[in-house]
């Protein structure tokens, strides 16, 4: 069965058991990472490519990690792989002039919002981190990285599309 009613009086169970108020900050941490996973399944509609299956599957590992499973889920090896993919897509972008707004198709704005995202991610485990709840290195890292990938990614599928960046202006 799907549904369990154990976590109708507002709790939920980490995987290690403990029970803990939906409102917890390591649940809506790994509720976060749930939601850019589930954003860039939207973004693989229109961009589909190893590395965003690569990055769904690390974003559940993360998931696992954040609500207290044991083990390592993201490693080192992980996060230089998407540095080598942004390396790879950065090469074929001319260099940034201004900042650039969220603007484009929708493979360009769905890798916006995958990015707003990771970068809330981000914060929400900085918070989790230094709230006592043990340090997340190179989980860190890696969500920190894949902010960068989103954006990169954004500006190379308007290249490669033809689609010009819409430059910020101050008005």
């Amino acid at each position: 069965m799907i549904y369990t009613k154990t976590g109708d009086n507002g709790t939920t169970s980490l995987a290690s058991g403990v029970r803990v108020p939906k409102t917890d900050l390591r649940i809506e941490t790994y509720g976060t990472a749930d939601e850019l996973n589930s954003f860039v399944g939207l973004l693989r509609t229109e961009a589909d490519d190893e590395t965003l299956e690569f990055i769904q599957n690390k974003l559940f590992n993360l998931g696992a990690f954040l609500s207290d499973a044991e083990g390592e889920w993201v490693s080192a090896t992980d996060t230089r792989r998407v540095e080598q993919a942004i390396d790879q897509l950065t090469k074929e972008l001319e260099p940034m002039r201004a900042f650039v707004l969220p603007a484009g198709d929708k493979a360009m704005c769905y890798s916006h919002i995958c990015r707003t995202i990771a970068r809330r991610l981000e914060r929400k485990m900085v918070a989790l981190s230094d709230s006592s709840e043990g340090q997340m290195g190179e989980a860190k890292r890696f969500v920190n990285r894949l902010s960068d990938y989103f954006f990169t990614l954004a500006r190379w599928l308007g290249a490669k599309n033809g689609i010009n960046e819409t430059n910020w202006r101050k008005i």
